[in-house]
């Protein structure tokens, strides 16, 4: 059940291949993601003049004067979105070394004393003038879409090999759907530092343009850090903590980090449903539990730790918490990640 390599799948020649069929497919990835929990995919059908407009957009926000770009600071948002400056997200109490601006599916504000408290997530974007960063928001809309579309196609296919109906996770994921892209420039990592330090991703399904310069590395079940191979036009597709939860630990959220030699620009997505999805185990046959049974890794398999936890000395991965809907597993990730953000909008001593 270990592996050495990144496994790459080209979704176009699968759809071309004699005999090939969307269940033989599915029943692939499934496989893949049970026992890797990464791939690198190639012929994803996305529109290469999309994906270079929109690194040319971000590498042309992250050049602009430090003075341009607070004013769309994350911390002038209660919702958490919008820039931050290196060493502002925490992953696991340490800071990673990346400037980044995150964009969230946008849908009308709750009022800031809203309970549950995940719902005061849901808010309007911070966005820079049309003429300090022309064509951006056009471009990044067009990305949410286009991201969206082919997440949506891998989760179908997951469903299939999973063997539950095609729509699946479509009929599960509800109303006011939260996903993210997250626009990440990093510097060369300083010695001991990390881009990104050893995390699990929060969500269900992660889709990354990972730029020239490679740096992205998942940690094989022995503990060595495998590279992730970098193709000219590829996405890198991973699982999150949410399907490890509601598959029962058949498919795994697999650590990974970044260090990079030299600056690096990565474009991310995660795909996420509403709010108040309920983080349920899916209804699967007997004989995908059997493997986690007969697996020690995927027994063993755990979360990312949420911040009192931390405190008490819970391994970085080893949280035996499940979130019980969705939102309550991405309110944990910024109190987490931003405590000092949380504490700013929301009290001296953070909600739970």
């Amino acid at each position: 059940m270990s592996f050495t390599q990144i496994p790459i799948v080209d979704l176009s020649q699968h759809s071309q291949k004699s005999g090939s069929t969307p269940q033989a497919l599915g029943e692939h990835l499934v496989q893949i993601c049970h026992e890797v929990g990464f791939f690198v995919l190639t012929g994803h059908g996305l529109d290469p003049a999309l994906l270079k407009t929109v690194e040319l957009q971000a590498r042309a926000l992250f050049q602009l004067p430090q003075t341009i770009k607070q004013r769309i600071d994350k911390r002038h948002s209660r919702h958490f979105r919008g820039w931050e400056p290196v060493g502002t997200e925490f992953t696991n109490g340490r800071p990673d070394i990346r400037e980044q601006v995150d964009l969230w599916s946008e849908h009308a504000p709750r009022a800031a004393s809203v309970q549950p408290n995940y719902w005061r997530l849901l808010g309007p974007n911070q966005w820079l003038s049309e003429t300090e960063l022309p064509g951006f928001r056009v471009a990044l809309e067009q990305w949410f879409d286009a991201l969206g579309g082919l997440a949506d196609e891998l989760m179908s296919l997951l469903s299939r090999g999973l063997g539950l109906a095609p729509d699946a996770f479509e009929t599960r994921f509800g109303q006011e759907r939260m996903s993210l892209t997250k626009l990440i420039c990093y510097p060369a990592t300083p010695p001991g530092d990390f881009g990104v330090n050893a995390h699990h991703d929060t969500g269900f399904l992660t889709l990354v343009a990972p730029g020239a310069v490679a740096g992205l590395q998942v940690q094989a079940p022995a503990g060595d850090w495998i590279d992730v191979p970098n193709i000219p036009g590829a996405l890198v597709v991973n699982l999150g903590e949410m399907l490890q939860a509601i598959t029962g630990n058949y498919l795994l959220a697999t650590p990974h980090r970044v260090v990079t030699q030299e600056p690096r620009l990565s474009l991310a997505y995660f795909h996420g449903p509403g709010l108040d999805t309920p983080l349920v185990r899916l209804p699967l046959a007997q004989r995908f539990q059997d493997k986690v049974s007969a697996s020690e890794r995927h027994t063993k398999a755990g979360f990312m730790a949420r911040r009192d936890e931390t405190a008490q000395g819970v391994a970085d991965m080893q949280s035996s918490y499940q979130a019980e809907v969705y939102g309550e597993q991405l309110w944990n990730y910024f109190e987490r990640s931003y405590p000092k953000h949380v504490t700013q909008h929301y009290g001296a001593k953070p909600l739970t």
